[in-house]
């Protein structure tokens, strides 16, 4: 019976073994071991574009960066500044495939990219974040530039030349407009939501399948764009190539507001940026996609991250996107602060005193 009862412990033993082996046990992430998990958004998207740049940039140093793409959107910053876990694919509403958004990594986010704006803005409390507190422990590590413009533009055939006849003449049109800088725009020219609606028109976005619909039936669109086939400025590339568009330029007035109220510079749109595009138009721009952690993070990680950004500037020469690195602007955010490690470095090569 003994010797039974040994049998059966022996195969039980074995066989519990053996479903172990099918087990694989949660992988250990974090600074301290080396696989940082750094908060970004699509493969092509921008933050996500730099997100792999700061995981090349890294390797040399020993650091095997642990990308999660669906950290995005206005929930970026919150992510990293609360420590929070990566939002499941379920957050992947624009139906992206998954080699662009694969599975996140499965531990608390340590730091992330994003753009210089939304970091600011919760930093502050202000805009998107305004009625949430203040993210007092975000912290800068490297702000690399990247051109954005605001264009405005119709459909040729339309004889659209300035947004005022749409009000003037109640044209029931449909439009694309981006959150914020496009639909301040059209409210500038008495132009909201409902009235449009009301004259038989129409305002959507240009992401989800929604926009791809939008994409399809339009007649004016207000959005923003830079020199990049990415899935938050393609809409450009792709009506610009199937439409012929009248390119509209906006009062300066409204370009002084929209500078004040978004925080952004006077520019222009260079010739050429866009198919139809065969003038300067002036407009507002801005720049800046951010690295940034949280105050808590390892002086020598922060100091590690920016060290590798500058002496691999290389790698932004070959990006998805027009990234560029100046020295002169790459520890400058506002008010919100450098994290210590990464100023240490920057004193050491006297990009700040």
């Amino acid at each position: 019976m003994r010797s039974l009862r040994l049998t059966i412990g022996f195969v039980l033993l074995v066989c519990f073994a053996s479903l172990g082996a099918d087990i694989t046990p949660a992988q250990e992430l974090g600074i301290k071991v080396r696989k940082p998990v750094l908060g970004a958004a699509c493969k092509t998207c921008p933050w996500g574009a730099l997100g792999d740049l700061v995981k090349e940039a890294l390797m040399p140093y020993g650091y095997d960066v642990q990308v999660c793409y669906n950290c995005w959107r206005a929930d970026a910053p919150r992510i990293v500044a609360d420590a929070s876990m990566p939002p499941s694919l379920a957050n992947n509403t624009d139906q992206l495939p998954a080699y662009l958004v694969p599975p996140p990594p499965n531990a608390p986010v340590e730091f992330g990219v994003t753009s210089a704006r939304s970091v600011l803005q919760a930093y502050q409390g202000v805009g998107g974040y305004a009625n949430e507190k203040p993210r007092k422990n975000l912290r800068l590590l490297a702000n690399i530039q990247q051109p954005l413009y605001i264009i405005a533009a119709a459909k040729s055939s339309l004889g659209i030349t300035d947004l005022r006849q749409i009000k003037e003449k109640r044209w029931p049109v449909r439009i694309i407009a981006s959150a914020g800088e496009g639909m301040d725009i059209l409210n500038y020219y008495g132009l909201t939501q409902k009235s449009i609606e009301a004259a038989g028109g129409k305002v959507g976005g240009s992401g989800g399948p929604a926009g791809q619909e939008m994409r399809k039936n339009f007649d004016v669109i207000i959005h923003y764009g830079t020199l990049a086939n990415c899935p938050e400025f393609n809409v450009w590339y792709e009506v610009s190539q199937k439409y012929d568009l009248t390119y509209l330029d906006l009062p300066d007035d409204l370009l002084a507001k929209l500078a004040k109220d978004y925080d952004m510079q006077r520019g222009n749109v260079p010739i050429g940026l866009l198919r139809g595009i065969n003038r300067v138009i002036p407009t507002v721009v801005r720049t800046g996609t951010v690295v940034y952690g949280r105050d808590d993070m390892p002086d020598e990680f922060a100091y590690t991250v920016a060290k590798a950004l500058d002496e691999r500037q290389d790698l932004l020469r070959w990006a998805l996107l027009p990234f560029s690195y100046n020295w002169r602007t790459v520890t400058k955010l506002g008010d919100v602060p450098l994290h210590p490690g990464a100023a240490r470095y920057y004193k050491e090569v006297n990009f700040i005193k």
